[in-house]
C-alpha cells in the first residue's frame, strides 16, 4: 500500500461569532468552553484514514502539544516518522525517512492539518459555519462547514466527552475521511517553549518559504 501523507493541523479557534442564532447549545457550549479555557494542551492520538468507500487506507499514532495561538508540535511515530512544528509564523514538516523539510507560512497551513486547526485563534475559523449535531456514541458532536469552496476539507466534526475533546472527523474534497482519536489530552500543562522551535537537520532538503 502506498504511503498516504495526510497532515492534519486541526484550528480549534472557532469563535462564538460563528454560532448560528437559535442553534442548539450543548456541543457549541462545549466547544466554546474548550477553546476559551484551553491555552495549552498535550496528549496522544490515533489516526485512521478511510477512502470514499470507507476502506481503511492507513493507521498511524503519535503525540501532540499546542500553545494557542499558532504554536504546535505534532509527532507521528508509526507507520513512519514525521514531525510537524508550528512556531507561530511558519509550519515545518519534517519527513525523517525522506530527509526532507517542507516549510509553509502559518496562515497557509491553518485548516489544512489538524495541528494548525487546534492551535489557531478565533479569527482563523470565521469562514466556517458551526452546527450542533447532537449526541452519538456518548459524545456531543459539532460540525464545521466552510462558507467558501475549495478548501482542504469539506466538513470537520468534533466530538466532546466529559473530559473535553475526544475525537475529530475530517472529510476532504475527494471523500476521504480522517478520524483522530485523542487520549490523555491534558489541558493547560506547562510546556517547554523549545517544543515549538524547529531547525532543519543537517543534510536535509528544505522546500518552501524559509525566509
Amino acid at each position: 500500500m502506498g504511503r498516504c501523507r495526510r497532515l492534519l493541523a486541526v484550528p480549534l479557534g472557532l469563535g462564538l461569532a460563528l454560532l448560528s442564532p437559535g442553534a442548539p447549545a450543548s456541543s457549541l457550549e462545549r466547544f466554546s468552553e474548550f477553546i476559551n479555557g484551553t491555552l495549552t494542551a498535550r496528549g496522544e492520538f490515533e489516526q485512521k484514514i478511510f477512502d470514499v468507500n470507507r476502506k481503511l487506507l492507513q493507521e498511524s499514532s503519535g503525540v501532540l502539544a499546542f500553545s494557542r495561538p499558532g504554536k504546535f508540535r505534532w509527532t507521528y511515530f508509526k507507520p513512519y516518522s514525521q514531525v510537524i512544528v508550528g512556531d507561530g509564523s511558519k509550519v515545518w514538516i519534517y519527513d525523517e525517512d525522506l530527509k526532507q523539510v517542507t516549510v509553509k507560512k502559518l496562515d497557509q497551513a491553518l485548516g489544512s492539518t489538524p495541528a494548525a486547526l487546534l492551535a489557531g485563534n478565533n479569527e482563523a475559523m470565521r469562514s466556517f459555519r458551526l452546527t450542533d449535531k447532537g449526541t452519538k456514541d456518548g459524545l456531543e458532536w459539532l460540525e464545521a462547514v466552510p462558507r467558501a469552496k475549495g478548501g482542504s476539507f469539506e466538513t470537520i466534526r468534533m466530538g466532546f466527552g466529559e473530559s473535553g475533546l475526544k475525537q475529530m472527523e475530517l472529510v476532504d474534497s475527494l471523500g476521504q475521511t480522517t478520524i483522530l482519536q485523542f487520549d490523555s489530552l491534558a489541558r493547560n500543562p506547562k510546556l517547554d517553549p523549545g517544543l515549538f522551535r524547529f531547525s532543519p537537520p543537517k543534510g536535509a532538503d528544505v522546500i518552501g518559504d524559509v525566509d
